[in-house]
């Protein structure tokens, strides 16, 4: 989901950006989260979770993560797959 938030991270709004950042980039634990937003732990996972299903709500829909992974591969490969590539891209 790294990749997924540093993609759609703008789409969401401030605060379940900053919760995120804290539990995944910060590693900060639900509880201390939860003591330095004085929130319940349980709130916390919840915006946790449901941040994470946004972000692959995203990616079903907009496929920007799939089709860089896709560019990429193709790039170590001839020319002719990276032609197909950009066509499946495309489409």
């Amino acid at each position: 989901y790294g990749e997924l938030f540093d993609i759609y991270g703008n789409l969401l709004n401030e605060s379940n950006k900053k919760y995120y950042q804290l539990y995944y980039e910060e590693n900060l634990t639900l509880q201390e989260i939860a003591d330095l937003e004085q929130v319940s732990k349980s709130y916390i996972g919840n915006i946790i979770k449901k941040t994470s299903q946004k972000l692959k709500e995203y990616e079903d829909l907009l496929h920007i993560y799939k089709d860089k992974k896709l560019l990429s591969e193709a790039l170590l490969t001839d020319i002719n797959k990276i032609k197909e590539t950009i066509k499946k891209v495309l489409a």
